[in-house]
């Protein structure tokens, strides 16, 4: 880094099971430098979290050893390297910060996570952080309303005054990838897969749900017979699987009375989502990208007081 490059301030670490995304952050939460390895929590060798710590902010932490750093995902859970308990709902900035867990040998503090206890318990890792940093970056969602987050265990979650209130999660992405790899529909379709851009087999799928009558089972079978009957070809059936899964998604959340405002993610699968939500009317909803290193910076915001400084960054933060 060049003596006139921007101050670093934070190390931020958005750490799954199967990847770990890693930033260095200056004033304002500033990307100065990011880096991606495949080394989620099941992916490091001997589980020696610490030594991929070590490697990955070596460089970062070179000139300054006290460089603040924090870390959201699977890597606070029982699984990871140490488990972060989860923070109750109705959450914000402050009480997230107030639940983080240290690794104390390296000082690396751990987001928690959310429950949701109750009538419909439900948990999430690692998505609380990138609603904090949706929060902070779309004025659409900063006046509260409904975030979905695709994925393989989608997320719904409803947001009022800074706090995340409510959430549930759809099991989509994962039901997905087990029917396509281990069921016969993934036999029908051969090696094809759903990674391009949306067409009307996917559209035609969403449309099947949303028109439906009956359960999930008998949707998705018709990714079968639709083919057999002439009526879609074999290698179109994945997208309509694809499309029948999310579609049942968008009725089952609309009929909850969710209404999407924003969509977080990864472009092309929010773009699948924008789709789908549009075949059910739901036009106006704002795609945005990865937004998990500005929610570890407004998460750091509270937790480390010398992060506080007259830059404006501060008074920018999601209330707490």
């Amino acid at each position: 880094m060049s003596p006139t490059a921007a101050a670093p301030r934070l190390v931020a670490l958005d750490w799954g099971t199967t990847s770990l995304r890693a930033y260095l952050l200056g004033d304002g939460g500033i990307v100065l430098e990011r880096r991606a390895e495949p080394l989620g929590i099941l992916n490091v060798p001997e589980r020696d979290f610490r030594a991929v710590f070590d490697r990955i902010v070596a460089e970062w932490r070179g000139s300054d050893p006290m460089l603040p750093s924090i870390a959201s995902g699977m890597i606070g859970s029982a699984q990871g390297w140490i488990e972060a308990p989860y923070a109750s709902l109705p959450a914000d900035l402050g009480s997230v910060a107030r639940s983080l867990a240290i690794v104390p040998t390296v000082g690396l503090r751990i987001v928690p996570g959310l429950a949701q206890r109750g009538r419909a318990p439900d948990v999430m890792r690692g998505e609380e952080t990138q609603l904090f940093g949706a929060m902070a970056q779309s004025a659409t969602l900063s006046s509260g309303g409904v975030a979905v987050l695709p994925g393989t265990h989608a997320k719904w979650a409803r947001i009022a005054g800074g706090r995340v209130e409510g959430f549930t999660t759809y099991m989509t992405g994962e039901l997905f990838a087990v029917l396509a790899h281990h069921s016969i529909l993934g036999r029908l379709a051969g090696a094809t897969g759903s990674d391009a851009a949306p067409g009307e087999a996917f559209a035609r799928g969403v449309r099947h749900a949303r028109d439906a009558d009956g359960g999930l089972s008998s949707l998705i079978f018709s990714a079968r017979s639709t083919v057999l009957v002439g009526e879609l070809r074999a290698e179109d059936s994945l997208e309509y699987l694809s499309g029948v899964l999310i579609g049942d998604e968008v009725r089952a959340g609309l009929a909850s009375g969710d209404r999407p405002r924003v969509l977080i993610g990864e472009p092309a699968l929010c773009a699948r989502y924008a789709t789908a939500l549009g075949e059910f009317g739901v036009v106006d909803v704002d795609s945005l990208g990865d937004t998990a290193a500005a929610g570890l910076w407004q998460i750091a915001l509270h937790a480390f007081p010398e992060l506080q400084r007259a830059d404006g960054s501060s008074r920018r933060s999601v209330s707490a």
